[in-house]
């Protein structure tokens, strides 16, 4: 579908975990769509619908997924609601499989959003969740040789990281 062409680098595949061949995803938010677009709900829900036909397809055994939300931009940031039904409609064999979810450069909104969906989502799928701060942070949990960050998101890595004192 062309419509969602220029979007479909929000996802990559991040190679294995060492040991327990657990496959790592990579979820890009930088890369999502500006909600100021006219059509941004058509959009989004093809997106969301690649996503999952992509993953289903990535994923036969465990996983874990990594979420970039770092470089992100308030108009590329998905509603709570969106969210919400997104979460609803994954498929039960993706969500139990889902070993850990990585939330990368997490701000007050991203935290908020995980505080509202704890009544949504079971406690099993709550354990899961692991903020990240910062690629170090990332890198010191998994191998990272194989996963694709997207420049911006380096950057931004970079100058949240300078702007922190020095000990």
């Amino acid at each position: 579908m062309k419509v969602i062409e220029p979007y479909k680098k929000v996802l990559s595949h991040g190679g294995y975990l060492p040991g327990n061949n657990e496959a790592i995803i990579v979820f890009s938010a930088c890369f999502l769509p500006d909600r100021s677009r006219k059509d941004y709900d058509y959009v989004m829900d093809n997106l969301f619908m690649y996503v999952l036909t992509t993953l289903d397809q990535l994923i036969a055994e465990d996983y874990i997924l990594i979420y970039l939300h770092g470089a992100t931009t308030r108009g590329n940031m998905p509603s709570f609601a969106w969210l919400k039904r997104c979460y609803q409609m994954i498929d039960r064999r993706l969500r139990k499989n889902l070993q850990g979810l990585y939330l990368v450069h997490p701000t007050f909104w991203v935290k908020t959003v995980v505080v509202m969906t704890r009544p949504f989502v079971s406690a099993k799928f709550a354990r899961k969740l692991r903020f990240v701060n910062n690629l170090k942070e990332l890198s010191s949990l998994m191998p990272m040789d194989q996963v694709c960050i997207p420049d911006r998101v380096k950057q931004y890595d970079e100058i949240r990281e300078s702007l922190l004192p020095k000990p």
